[in-house]
C-alpha cells in the first residue's frame, strides 16, 4: 500500500479517546470519546466502557457532549455531564448498561460530578446568579431581553472563552443520588471549584479565593467543609495557588499541588501534604525540580483531566503526573518524601487512573506518531499492553514523520532541548524548506507528543523544528524563571540558536528557505522574530502579542501579566512594555507576514493583529490579515473544527507561497 501524509482535514477522521477512570474493583474501566460530527462541523464525546483484560465498547450515543465520567463506590453507577438537555446537566447511567437519568435540572446547568464514599450523594459546580439558586429549574425556552449596558467595577471582568463575565458564581452544591434533592453549600460573590470529600463523608474539601480583594491577590486556597455546620478550616496560607486536593483512604493525610508564587507565573508547581489533625502543610517536592502534572503543549487533545495525587490503599503514598526534559510521565510519592519515576519514558502520558491495592493503571499514552491510545500498565513492575486502537484503522494508509530529539548550545552556553521531524518522503542528499516552530506560554513545553500541524507541514514537504527555549516548563525552575523580564532577549537568541544548529548540524535544512511561526507567546517571538532579523523567508503569527502597553489593558489577563512576565506597567514603567514590544520595531519587518487571530480571543485580543497588520499595511509590507470569527484563544486546540482545518490551510498555504 502506498502510504500519503497527513492533511488538514484529517483532523475530521481522527478520535481523541481520553480520561481514563478505573472502577472500584478493578477490573473495567470508563473513558470518554470525542470526534468530529462531519455534518454539524461539531464535537460529540461519548463515554465507552472497557475491560481492562481486553474489549471496549460504547455506552452513551446521540449528538450530544458526554464527558467526566466517575464511577460509584460500589462501581453499579457512572455519573457523568452532559449537554443533551441543552446545557451540561449530571446524568447517571447503569454500569451494566441502559438509559442515562438526569440527576440535576439546575437553572444554569451542572458540572464535575464526585461521588460521597457512601454513594448516595454527588457533590457538583454549578454557576448561581444572586437572585438564584441551586434548586431553581433549568428553563426550557431563553426569555427575550432587551438591551441594557454592562456597568463594569472589577479588574477582572471578562475571561477568554467565556466572554464578558455576567453576575453568575460557580458554587457547590450536593445532590442526593435517589431523589435528586439539592443542597446548596457555598454562595457570594465568589467562585469555588470542588475537590474531594473527607472518606468519612462528613466534609468536602474545595478551592477558592476569599480574599477581600481577588482581583488583585490572585490567590487560590484550598478549604475544608464540615457538612454538619458548614464550617469551613482553611488549610492553606493566602500565600499562593493551591488544588486538586485527594485524601489518604485514612483520612490522615491531603495531598494538594500548587505553589507560593515564589517566581509568579514562573513557579513550579508542587506536590504538599497536609496532616489533617495535626494541622500542619509541608512540601514534599521541594527537592524535586520538575513541574508536578501535565503541561505538554499539542493541538489535539483538549479537556483532559488532571488526577492529582493518586492515594495507594496502605495510606503510605501515592502516584501523580509530571511534566520533564519534553516528556510526560508518572512518578510515586511517599509521605516521607521519597520520590521515584514510575513510568518516564520519551512518550507524552495525558491520563492516569490507578487501582489503588494492585497499583495497576490505565494510562492514556500520546507519541509524536501515535496520537493517542490507552495502556494497562502495572506501575510496580513496568509490565504494558495496549488496551485501545482508536485510530488505527486510518492510520494504517498515513505516513506520519518521526520526531528526533536534538540538543544544542545557546549562545550563553545554557543547554536547550527539541526535535527536528524530517519531511514526509524524505530523500538523502536533497534539500528541504524548514519550518522552526514556537510554542506558547511561554510556561509550557512542546513534549514527545502528537502535533497535527507539524505532521501536516512535514507532509507538504518541509522540515520541522521545535524546541523549548528558556521559559518552558520541563528543565527546572532557574530555566523556566529565565524569561521573565527579558522577553525577546536570551529566549530570541534560545530561537535562533535552533534555527543555526538546524542550518549548521541538519544537511538537508535549507539555509536560504526559511520560516517561523507560533502562537500566544510564540506568536509574540514570531512578530519579534521577524523585527529583528530578516533570515526567515516567511512568517506565520498566530494569536500573537504585538503591543504590551495595550495588552495591559486588554487581556483578561493583561493587567498582572505584563507586570509578573514583562516587568513594566502602564503607570510607573510604561517605557519597559514598549521596549519589549514587537510594534515598537515593526519598520524593520521585511518578513512576508501572514497574520491569524480568533475574533473573540480575550487573552490576546484580536487588537493585537489590527495594530499589527495596519502598521505593516502602512508601510506596503507584505501581510495578510486573517480573522476567525466566534473564536477564541483555544482556536487550534478545541474551536470550531472547519476553523481549524481552515486555520491549518492558511498556514500550510503561506508557506507554499513563499517557501521555495
Amino acid at each position: 500500500m502506498t502510504k500519503r501524509g497527513i492533511t488538514a482535514e484529517d483532523l475530521y477522521n481522527l478520535t481523541s479517546i481520553k480520561n481514563p477512570e478505573l472502577s472500584p474493583d478493578g477490573n473495567r474501566f470508563v473513558c470518554v470519546q470525542t470526534a468530529i460530527n462531519n455534518d454539524k462541523h461539531d464535537y460529540q464525546s461519548h463515554l465507552f466502557i472497557g475491560e481492562v483484560e481486553g474489549g471496549i465498547c460504547q455506552w452513551t450515543f446521540g449528538d450530544v457532549k458526554d464527558h467526566s465520567p466517575k464511577w460509584s463506590p460500589d462501581g453499579k453507577t457512572i455519573a457523568f455531564a452532559s449537554n443533551r438537555s441543552g446545557k451540561s446537566q449530571l446524568y447517571l447511567i447503569s454500569a451494566e448498561g441502559g438509559e442515562a437519568r438526569q440527576l440535576t435540572f439546575c437553572v444554569n446547568g451542572a458540572k464535575n460530578p464526585i461521588w460521597s464514599p457512601s454513594g448516595a450523594h454527588l457533590l457538583f459546580e454549578a454557576a448561581v446568579a444572586p437572585d438564584q439558586h441551586l434548586t431553581d429549574k433549568e428553563e426550557q425556552s431563553e426569555k427575550e431581553t432587551k438591551l441594557s449596558p454592562m456597568i463594569v467595577e472589577r479588574l477582572r471582568y471578562k475571561s477568554d472563552g467565556v466572554g464578558f463575565l455576567d453576575d453568575k458564581n460557580q458554587q457547590l452544591g450536593i445532590a442526593s443520588v435517589t431523589t435528586g434533592e439539592i443542597t446548596q453549600l457555598t454562595e457570594g460573590d465568589r467562585d469555588y471549584t470542588a475537590g474531594c470529600w473527607s472518606p468519612d463523608g462528613q466534609s468536602i474539601v474545595f478551592s477558592a479565593n476569599l480574599g477581600e480583594e481577588p482581583d488583585h491577590d490572585l490567590l487560590t486556597d484550598v478549604y475544608m467543609m464540615k457538612l454538619e455546620d458548614k464550617k469551613v478550616t482553611t488549610i492553606t496560607t493566602g500565600t499562593g495557588v493551591f488544588g486538586s486536593p485527594s485524601f489518604s483512604p485514612d483520612g490522615t493525610y491531603l495531598t494538594l499541588i500548587g505553589h507560593e508564587r515564589d517566581y509568579l507565573s514562573a513557579t513550579l508547581s508542587r506536590l504538599w501534604l497536609y496532616n489533617v489533625e495535626a494541622e500542619e502543610l509541608i512540601c514534599l517536592t521541594a527537592d524535586l525540580d520538575v513541574q508536578i502534572g501535565d503541561v505538554a503543549i499539542g493541538d489535539f487533545h483538549s479537556g483532559t483531566v488532571n488526577p492529582g495525587a493518586i492515594w495507594t490503599n496502605d495510606n503510605k503514598g501515592f502516584y501523580f503526573l509530571v511534566s520533564d526534559q519534553g516528556n510526560t510521565g508518572v512518578y510515586y510519592g511517599t509521605i516521607e518524601g521519597e520520590m521515584v519515576p514510575a513510568i518516564l519514558d520519551e512518550q507524552h502520558v495525558y491520563g492516569l487512573s490507578v487501582d489503588p491495592v494492585s497499583h495497576q493503571a490505565i494510562v492514556a499514552i500520546s507519541t509524536p506518531t501515535h496520537p493517542g491510545d490507552l495502556y494497562k500498565v502495572n506501575l510496580s513492575t513496568g509490565e504494558k499492553s495496549q488496551l485501545t486502537k482508536v485510530n488505527e484503522e486510518f492510520l494504517v494508509e498515513i505516513e506520519l514523520s518521526t520526531a528526533e530529539a536534538i540538543t544544542f548550545k545557546a549562545p550563553d552556553g545554557w543547554d536547550i532541548h527539541g526535535w527536528v521531524m524530517k519531511p514526509v518522503g524524505f530523500e538523502e542528499g536533497k534539500k528541504y524548506p524548514t519550518i522552526i516552530e514556537v510554542h506558547g506560554g511561554p510556561h509550557a513545553m512542546y513534549a514527545n507528543t502528537y502535533f497535527h500541524e507539524f505532521q501536516m507541514l512535514a507532509s507538504q514537504g518541509y522540515a520541522v523544528v521545535f524546541t523549548n527555549p528558556r521559559g518552558s516548563h520541563g528543565y527546572g525552575q532557574t530555566f523556566v524563571d529565565a524569561v521573565r523580564g527579558d522577553y525577546g532577549g536570551a529566549d530570541y537568541q534560545d530561537v535562533l540558536a535552533a534555527t543555526d544548529y538546524a542550518v549548521t548540524h541538519l544537511s538537508y535544512v535549507d539555509a536560504l528557505n526559511l520560516g517561523i511561526t507560533g502562537g500566544s507567546y510564540g506568536g509574540f517571538m514570531t512578530n519579534w522574530a521577524v523585527s529583528h532579523t530578516n533570515r526567515f523567508k516567511a512568517a506565520v503569527t498566530q494569536r500573537s502579542i504585538s503591543n504590551w502597553l495595550s495588552f495591559y489593558g486588554v487581556s483578561d489577563i493583561g493587567y498582572y501579566f505584563s507586570e509578573w512576565e514583562v516587568g513594566g506597567d502602564l503607570v510607573h514603567n510604561a517605557e519597559k512594555l514598549w521596549k519589549h514590544s514587537p510594534i515598537a520595531y515593526v519598520d524593520q519587518v521585511e518578513t512576508p507576514l501572514l497574520i491569524l487571530h480568533g475574533e473573540k480571543d480575550y487573552r490576546c485580543p484580536i487588537e493585537q493583529a489590527e495594530q499589527l497588520f495596519v502598521a505593516l499595511k502602512k508601510q506596503k509590507k507584505p501581510t495578510k490579515f486573517v480573522r476567525f470569527p466566534e473564536s477564541n484563544h483555544e482556536l487550534s486546540r478545541s474551536g470550531n473544527p472547519s476553523l481549524r482545518v481552515e486555520r491549518l490551510n492558511h498556514i500550510k498555504g503561506w508557506f507554499v507561497e513563499h517557501l521555495d
